[in-house]
């Protein structure tokens, strides 16, 4: 499948804002739930937002929930991650991914990661 296109990271004080967006391939027919990871130097690899099935919200944590928006348009297959109010250890690689039906059943697509850093 072609790969997906993630873009927005960058480097961010803390306290500041910053979105993160993901477009998956148009030529999907179907896709099961779309969102975010990130890969940080604390926690290792965690889920940060996603849309499950029937588009249901899941966010990683409480702390996440209240500071983090995940949203979407459905019909572009684009999803964006705004994060507010964003601390150092926010820092981390994000990782955008989606997961289609394929003939050998669900399969998951990764980007590449675009790199988040929250420093002064």
């Amino acid at each position: 499948q072609v790969q997906l296109v993630e873009s927005g990271g960058g480097v961010v004080q803390p306290g500041g804002s910053l979105r993160l967006s993901c477009a998956a391939p148009k030529t999907i027919y179907s896709i099961y739930d779309m969102g975010w990871y990130r890969q940080t130097p604390g926690k290792g690899r965690e889920m940060v937002a996603r849309f499950g099935e029937n588009g249901k919200l899941y966010y990683g944590n409480n702390d996440m929930k209240g500071r983090f928006t995940i949203s979407g348009d459905n019909g572009d297959k684009i999803i964006w991650l705004q994060m507010t109010k964003m601390r150092p250890d926010d820092t981390g690689v994000y990782y955008c991914y989606y997961r289609y039906p394929s003939a050998r059943g669900p399969e998951d697509v990764w980007g590449q990661g675009t790199q988040v850093t929250v420093s002064p």
